[in-house]
């Protein structure tokens, strides 16, 4: 008798269970970014965080334009959230007039990434593009510098986070990573909404917005059709306009992805992670 599904977490878990809730005919809003999330064209999937589609080519255009790369190493760790991603950096990159200079794979299991580290750094790139998450970035940026390679680390979301900063330590100095979304200070309703989540439940974690607004448009979807039928009230969904904390303006396109979202670009710096800019993706 379930209704509707908020998640799940990540790319490699929405993505294989995207199919059974469409299968059954079951509304799933999740948090994956992955371009193939809402790639296969299930009726049923939508996104409450921007795609890799969006932040790769955001990123990937920033690192030329603002960081005045030129020579770009990538190294992904082949899973639907690292490759997609790197993916869409390479494309974004290149475009801005980029050379890829050397690209390497490695799994999500992986801490040793001395061999590829040194090919890399045969090439001397003016900084290394990583898809993937904290647990590789971190060790990677202690071996990077332990090679002695001066090029910053870029990321995405999954570098973007305390635990990296704990795994890196004092070699996290510089390291440049996005996140989809914009800063809880910048949302329409962020700071208000931060106040009432600390004075019930303690300290937020960095995507609960995400998932409130995720389970607010499912609910007003449901209220609008007046039923909790998912038949009914997919259809709303997929056309709602809906004001939250997130944005004012949440609304799907015809695959599932928001219309509307932002990027938020963050840099290391005295071992914080500091804001450097917020960009719109659409």
């Amino acid at each position: 008798k379930v209704a509707g599904i908020i998640g799940h977490f990540n790319s490699g878990t929405s993505i294989p269970a995207s199919k059974i809730y469409s299968d059954a005919g079951l509304a799933q809003v999740a948090m994956a970014t992955a371009p193939a999330f809402t790639a296969q064209g299930y009726k049923t999937t939508f996104r409450s965080l921007t795609s890799d589609t969006q932040q790769g080519s955001v990123l990937g255009k920033y690192v030329v334009e603002k960081l005045n790369a030129k020579q770009i190493a990538i190294i992904d760790d082949r899973s639907a959230y690292g490759q997609g991603l790197a993916d869409e950096f390479e494309k974004a990159a290149k475009a801005a007039g980029a050379t890829i200079a050397k690209r390497e794979f490695t799994s999500d299991k992986e801490t040793d990434f001395t061999a590829i580290l040194t090919s890399i750094k045969a090439v001397k790139p003016d900084l290394i593009f990583f898809g993937g998450a904290d647990a590789q970035s971190g060790p990677m940026v202690k071996q990077k510098k332990r090679l002695g390679i001066s090029a910053p680390l870029v990321s995405g979301e999954m570098t973007r986070s305390d635990t990296f900063l704990k795994l890196a330590g004092s070699e996290a100095e510089g390291t440049i990573a996005s996140m989809a979304g914009v800063p809880i200070e910048q949302m329409p309703d962020g700071p208000a909404f931060l106040e009432r989540y600390k004075a019930k439940y303690g300290d937020m974690e960095i995507y609960t917005p995400y998932g409130y607004d995720a389970t607010r448009v499912l609910l007003a979807a449901m209220l609008k059709a007046d039923s909790a039928d998912p038949a009914k009230y997919l259809p709303v969904l997929a056309t709602i306009e809906h004001a939250g904390v997130t944005s004012a303006h949440i609304s799907y396109d015809e695959k599932g992805d928001l219309k509307e979202g932002g990027i938020t670009v963050y840099k290391v710096e005295n071992g914080a992670w500091k804001v450097i800019e917020t960009i719109g993706a659409k």
